[in-house]
């Protein structure tokens, strides 16, 4: 008797799991260029000239073009009609070029390269207040603006790939382990992030010689095989839509008219402020979180980077066993409000008791701590999307998400580094910095994040969202 049931690369284990290594990889390595000169700020302001205001600027700019261009928005759309091998490969062209221009920046060759130092110097010199928006200000340094430049294709790069990467997941994994497959590539990203605050000083001070743009390169190199990585993935996903008898363009395509339906969605909207909250008080206190050790307990930039290194080691280890909890459990929106509660607690630990008591011990105890909210928060958040949107709809969902989450991404960083150089006036070293009110502004996010965790557990609960049910069908 014929089975009826027809089986695809979906259901053998081994070909949707090698689906997620190379998805995986690819955001790995983007993660690392990521935050490549995070640990280097006290260098960039010694060998580069720029001081917390031009590095607030240029972290703040990968976001940029996504959130004023509106390019994330345009990325899902791409997504939504072009499918997720296009737009993976697009992703990781656009994340390389971009990576390729920041090393330029920070190379020898361009600081003697005066026609184009010139350039850069008279390149959109706006004064440094809070109504200019752009990453640029008269008397930021050439370098820093070039960077930025830079900085911002790849973070169009980097966000598609984003959402690039979820979608593809919610394919491969839908009805099997989504939560545990997208905890994993979350917790192989993270241990980019650890990878980059050991290595790239090291790599930069090899040999004796400081070199801000030799991590950069070997990080460039690194994009370079996650393309590759994506291009694999292409022709398994080919493979898996033959099988299937469809192409990624369906019966009911795809209309930027069905936007409606997400933006008129007041879970969607609880899901997406509760996210740029979180996201806001725990990616760019990474791009300072090295300098910040550095000032409260007089570490080297190596030993602040091994550190905090404990926190995505942290998130990466405990993320797969939090997916897989969903999975089979459930508790999604209970485990973001004590991912919320953790921040807090962790953000006012940094900002009074670690600089009062100096202790590497507390310091640590810290990092773990928010290494398990950064597990419990996107562990939970990434596979609530599918349960609250439409299949055809779910990558212009994740796009508007994120560009939601890049507001926050992109203010941010350029608020610490101005409030940074408000609260310490006249001070020169880069190592002596205070860091309590910027602590107590991160501290304030996780407080409003809590409050829409809040809110979304009691809207799950009057709508029955399945928020807090398990992933897996019986």
């Amino acid at each position: 008797m014929e089975n009826s049931i027809k089986t695809t690369l979906r259901d053998s284990a081994a070909a949707r799991w090698t689906a997620l290594v190379l998805l995986a990889s690819a955001m790995f390595f983007g993660y690392i260029f990521m935050d490549v000169l995070s640990p280097l700020k006290d260098l960039l302001q010694e060998h580069h000239g720029w001081d917390s205001a031009a590095f607030g600027r240029f972290a703040g700019s990968e976001t940029f073009l996504n959130v004023f261009v509106f390019f994330l928005i345009l990325a899902g759309i791409i997504l939504d009609k072009m499918g997720v091998r296009f737009t993976a490969v697009l992703s990781g062209s656009v994340m390389l070029i971009g990576g390729a221009i920041n090393y330029y920046a920070v190379t020898d060759a361009f600081q003697q390269n005066a026609g184009l130092v010139a350039f850069m110097d008279n390149f959109c010199n706006l004064p440094d207040s809070a109504w200019n928006i752009t990453p640029f200000y008269k008397g930021m340094p050439a370098s820093a603006k070039l960077s930025a430049i830079g900085f911002m294709l790849f973070g169009c790069g980097v966000e598609m790939a984003g959402i690039t990467v979820s979608r593809g997941i919610a394919k491969w994994f839908k009805g099997k382990e989504m939560a545990l497959a997208m905890g994993i590539e979350m917790a192989i990203a993270r241990v980019g992030v650890a990878v980059v605050m050991v290595g790239s000083p090291a790599i930069a001070k090899l040999g004796g010689a400081v070199s801000v743009s030799r991590p950069v390169a070997f990080s460039v190199l690194l994009m370079l095989i996650g393309l590759i990585c994506f291009i694999c993935y292409g022709v398994l996903d080919y493979r898996l839509e033959k099988q299937e008898g469809n192409t990624e363009e369906k019966d009911d395509p795809f209309k930027v008219s069905d936007l409606k339906y997400i933006v008129t969605s007041k879970v969607f909207w609880l899901i997406a402020l509760l996210c740029v909250l979180y996201y806001s008080a725990i990616f760019p206190f990474q791009k300072y979180a090295v300098n910040m050790l550095q000032c409260n307990l007089g570490f080297t930039a190596e030993q602040a980077g091994l550190v905090f290194s404990v926190f995505p080691l942290g998130a990466a280890a405990i993320t797969p066993f939090l997916g897989n909890y969903l999975d089979t459990k459930g508790k999604g929106a209970t485990m973001l409000i004590f991912g919320a509660l953790l921040m807090i607690v962790c953000h006012l630990s940094f900002a009074f008791l670690v600089p009062m008591t100096q202790n590497t011990v507390l310091t640590i105890a810290s990092i773990v701590l928010l290494g398990i909210s950064f597990s419990l928060v996107p562990a939970s958040l990434w596979p609530s999307v599918p349960k609250i949107v439409d299949e055809k709809l779910l990558g212009s969902a994740y796009a508007l998400i994120f560009w939601i989450q890049n507001i926050g991404l992109y203010a941010f960083p350029m608020i610490i580094g101005g409030v940074l150089t408000a609260v310490n006036p006249g001070v020169e070293d880069p190592t002596k910095l205070n860091y309590t009110v910027p602590m107590c502004i991160f501290a304030a996010l996780g407080v409003l994040a809590l409050i829409f965790g809040l809110m979304l557990k009691a809207e799950d609960k009057k709508k029955g969202y399945g928020l807090e049910l398990p992933n897996k069908k019986k």
